[in-house]
């Protein structure tokens, strides 16, 4: 029971920085955007969040600043593609990279100095509870503002005006632009929230959970929010899901460790990853696949005619 109360309450640490890069890239593929720069963004958002805290000493002020450079980064990507029309898949690739390598040289100044970040309210009695108590009440308010997240989004697309737009031009663009939409002002949109999605992630690693910084920290978190994209089938509900499901799997190492259990370390260490990729072969298998229609396709405003 022991066991199982601490595992539970460490599944946010790893769960909540993919859900956030997840949603952010929901967001950026219903708008038929293929986004591969959310290891960039998230690596940012952490040095971001953990140098500014550093110098201020409020974490919040480090979250703001994580959000702020992911999204920086996410308008670079989003006017080369929507606006420059640049191939999707490069500029995604190319951002990352520079996302990876500006986290490294600007970080190189705060690495390894820890730093009093963000941690749970005392709630004395609910943090008790057997099982549910760590999961739920022992988590940082940036956790109960990663939840809120999901519910905003999920209705924003399917209730709002911006929402129904961005599906909108992610299914066809070239109706959507007949219909007075400008394509290339909700794809921006939609890059802009997709780096500061996956910046506050990528803050969470570092002001939430870990309290320091290290180069390499985001440690493939980004790919793995690609997946979990297909996994949740373009649906921020489906992806609270998922993201718990791969952070149980990757916590389940450490707690292992904590026991005294002999495990193959670089087994464990699989595990997410093994998970990943089964989650895309069997995403390309079923037969109930819900990506936009017109995702990674570059609207061009002569296609109309």
């Amino acid at each position: 029971m022991s066991f199982i109360s601490f595992w539970f309450a460490s599944i946010p640490v790893s769960a909540l920085p993919l859900l956030l890069a997840c949603l952010g890239l929901i967001l950026s593929e219903r708008s038929g955007v293929v986004n591969l720069g959310a290891e960039g963004y998230m690596a940012v958002g952490a040095m971001s969040g953990a140098s500014v805290t550093l110098l201020t000493g409020s974490p919040w002020l480090g979250v703001g600043a994580g959000v702020l450079a992911g999204c920086c980064l996410g308008l670079l990507f989003a006017f080369s593609v929507a606006v420059l029309k640049a191939d999707q898949i490069l500029s995604g690739l190319a951002v990352m990279a520079i996302g990876l390598g500006l986290s490294g040289f600007i970080g190189r100044h705060w690495v390894h100095q820890p730093f009093n970040g963000m941690t749970a309210p005392d709630l004395p009695g609910l943090q008790q509870l057997p099982l549910l108590g760590g999961l739920l009440f022992k988590q940082p308010l940036l956790a109960w503002v990663s939840i809120l997240l999901v519910i905003v989004i999920a209705w924003t697309l399917h209730r709002t005006r911006i929402g129904l737009r961005f599906t909108a031009v992610g299914e066809d663009p070239a109706a959507a632009d007949n219909a007075g939409i400008s394509v290339p002002g909700v794809q921006m949109l939609a890059g802009m929230l997709c780096g500061a999605l996956c910046g506050l992630g990528g803050a969470y690693l570092s002001v939430a959970s870990a309290h320091i910084w290290v180069d390499n920290m985001v440690a493939g978190r980004g790919w793995i929010a690609l997946a979990l994209v297909v996994f949740a089938r373009w649906r921020p509900g489906r992806a609270l899901i998922g993201a718990l499901l791969f952070g149980a799997v990757d916590m389940l190492l450490p707690r292992l460790q904590a026991q005294g259990l002999q495990v193959p370390v670089y087994l464990m260490g699989m595990l997410p990853y093994l998970l990943t990729i089964l989650v895309l072969v069997l995403a390309t298998r079923s037969r109930y696949r819900d990506e936009p229609a017109a995702l990674g396709v570059t609207y061009l405003r002569q296609d109309r005619h």
